[in-house]
């Protein structure tokens, strides 16, 4: 994919698409001055292009009862435990977010449970892997 096969109307398309995913192609059109049908191609190329990777959607984790989000730095003990700490990443459903990281540690995870009590067995369940440092959210931002 080079630049050139994007233009600034499939920009538009995405920045509204980023802004609501549930909008109709029809709509979206008449934001950018197509029919619904042209939008719908567009978007079908840039997911060809995989430039649109997915659809995904917002939920508030405090409406479901999870209460606690933090972010988890976390140190390997060896270079042994990464394939089996990241089969772990993939079946705790608590993980909602993990990076691999350059810098400072080796994962970076971001986590949503209910309770301090529930983050404190997560953490020890991850201490069979390494190390960690937590920092706790105190309130989204963006």
């Amino acid at each position: 994919m080079s630049k050139q096969d994007i233009d600034e109307i499939d920009l538009k398309i995405l920045q509204l698409l980023v802004e609501n995913s549930l909008q109709s192609n029809k709509e979206i059109g008449e934001k950018v001055h197509l029919t619904g049908q042209a939008v719908g191609a567009r978007i079908r190329k840039l997911q060809d292009l995989e430039v649109i990777e997915g659809y995904t959607l917002r939920c508030n984790p405090g409406k479901l009862g999870l209460q606690v989000s933090a972010f988890i730095t976390v140190f390997m003990k060896s270079a042994d435990t990464h394939a089996s700490f990241q089969h772990y990443i993939q079946r705790t459903q608590s993980i909602v977010e993990a990076h691999r990281i350059s810098g400072e540690g080796c994962y970076l995870l971001r986590v949503q449970v209910p309770t301090p009590m529930d983050l404190n067995d997560l953490l020890g369940e991850m201490v069979q892997f390494g190390n960690y440092k937590v920092n706790l959210s105190i309130g989204q931002l963006k």
